[in-house]
């Protein structure tokens, strides 16, 4: 495997799960609607984030050195949000929020398969 791909098999995943935090995120910002008071918002802003940004982000944070446990977790994420939500979407919201999990959970459980070459110097 050349430097290139080694670089991309290692970033690519982990860039995604960034981008996902981030986008997840945007749908916490619904609380600002102004009906309540600064600090209800600020609350119902973190309960919104809780679930979804804080996890992904500690399953960042532990799949960076443990590539094969964020593989198996972020593809259980994404079928768990299939499971769940079920007949309330369309293939599309499915596609936004599923895909870009299962994208990252076979990207780490790749980058574990490759971890001797991805790590040699």
């Amino acid at each position: 495997m050349n430097a290139a791909a080694k670089r991309w098999l290692f970033w690519t995943p982990r860039i995604i799960c960034m981008l996902f935090a981030a986008f997840i995120s945007l749908f916490a910002f619904d609380v600002f609607d102004g009906s309540h008071g600064f600090w209800e918002m600020i609350l119902g802003f973190l309960i919104h984030l809780l679930p979804t940004t804080f996890l992904v982000v500690l399953i960042l944070i532990v799949s960076w050195r443990r590539e094969w446990i964020g593989g198996l977790l972020f593809n259980f994420l994404a079928v768990f949000f299939i499971v769940m939500s079920w007949g309330k979407l369309p293939w599309y919201g499915f596609a936004a929020m599923s895909g870009p999990l299962f994208i990252v959970g076979i990207l780490f459980l790749l980058n574990w398969r490759y971890r001797a070459e991805l790590r040699a110097r």
